[in-house]
Parts: structure tokens; C-alpha cells; sequence
């Protein structure tokens, strides 16, 4: 496996054979071999990468591959290393959506909307008595979304080495300027 930090732009359209496929544009940033782990002085061999783009900065250790085999330190990571390259493996944050009630967060039904209910967006019954407490991982109201999503096998349909951008099938998580990583 290699890697590729990123940065997420947007959702567009492009046309291919003839119909419209829905991409996602990732903008690969100036990306630097900072560290070399060797067998002798880590264990396994691995490389880190700091991608720069304006005032931030990220790191992301990679596995050594074919493509990547030649690089020293100090070297420059450039979109030459996915030719050949169909397929990734994309990670990044979904978009935190706050705190979020049970009905949302988990598409629960609710109750009955009718004359004389009570029970509309409410939780329901939560467990039986004997326990005395709410079993791990019961349903309920809480915190939705930010967490770590990955998709593999997402078809790359564009590379423009002269912008720097890549053009991903469908969608990608998290919001627009969020960090992802790119496996391959």
C-alpha cells in the first residue's frame, strides 16, 4: 500500500462515454518525504509524508511500494505515482451534525401522528427491567456524525497533474476543505 494526503474540494459532474458520472474533486497538495522507517531502526519499513497547503500541515505514514521505493528524504511525492492506478481507498471525518435525537440519528419510525398520541418522535422502550440499566450500545439519542469513514475500491475517473486535482467516483467523505486519505 501506498498513500496520498488530500484535501477535499467539491462535487461536480463530468461526462464519460457518453453520460454523466458524479465525481468528487481532491486537491493533492506540495507533499514531502520528512522520515524513512527502516527494518533495522523501527522494525518495518514505512514512509512519512507531510503535506503542506498554506499554513497547515499534516503527516500520514505510508507502507513502501514499487512506486515509492526510491524516494530519500527531503523528496517531493508527485501524482506520478498513480499511473497505472484505477482503484483507492479513501478515508476521511464525516460532517459532525451535533447532537441529534433518536428519530434522526438512527431512522427510527416514531409513533403515530394521530389525534389523542403521545408518542411522536419519541425514543420507545429502551430495555426490560431485569438488568437495571441500559445494555452498551442501546439506540438512543446522542452525538451524530465526525466519525472515520473509509471506502475502498473508489474508481479514479481524472488526473490533472497540472492543478493537482484528482477526480474520485461518487462521493467522498466529510465537508468541503476536510482532509482525506487516499490508499492505493
Amino acid at each position: 500500500m501506498a498513500g496520498l494526503i488530500g484535501k477535499k474540494l467539491e462535487m461536480t459532474r463530468i461526462i464519460k462515454d457518453g453520460a454523466m458520472v458524479a465525481v468528487t474533486l481532491v486537491k493533492i497538495p506540495e507533499i514531502k518525504v520528512v522520515q524513512i522507517k527502516t527494518v533495522d531502526t523501527d522494525g518495518y519499513e514505512a514512509l512519512v509524508l507531510e503535506a503542506t497547503d498554506g499554513k497547515l500541515s499534516h503527516m500520514k505514514e505510508v507502507s513502501f511500494t514499487g512506486t515509492m521505493s526510491g524516494l530519500k528524504v527531503g523528496d517531493s511525492v508527485s501524482l506520478d505515482v498513480l499511473d497505472g492506478i484505477e482503484m483507492v481507498t479513501v478515508e476521511g471525518i464525516s460532517k459532525g451534525k451535533g447532537f441529534a435525537g433518536a428519530m434522526k440519528r438512527h431512522n427510527f419510525a416514531g409513533g403515530p401522528a394521530g389525534h389523542g398520541s403521545k408518542f411522536h418522535r419519541a425514543l420507545g422502550s429502551i430495555g426490560c427491567r431485569k438488568p437495571r440499566r441500559t445494555k452498551p450500545g442501546q439506540k438512543m439519542h446522542g452525538h451524530m456524525g465526525l466519525d472515520k469513514i473509509t471506502l475502498k475500491k473508489i474508481q479514479v475517473e481524472l488526473v490533472n497533474k497540472n492543478i493537482n486535482v484528482i477526480a474520485l467516483h461518487g462521493p467522498v467523505p466529510g465537508a468541503r476543505n476536510s482532509l482525506v486519505i487516499l490508499d492505493f
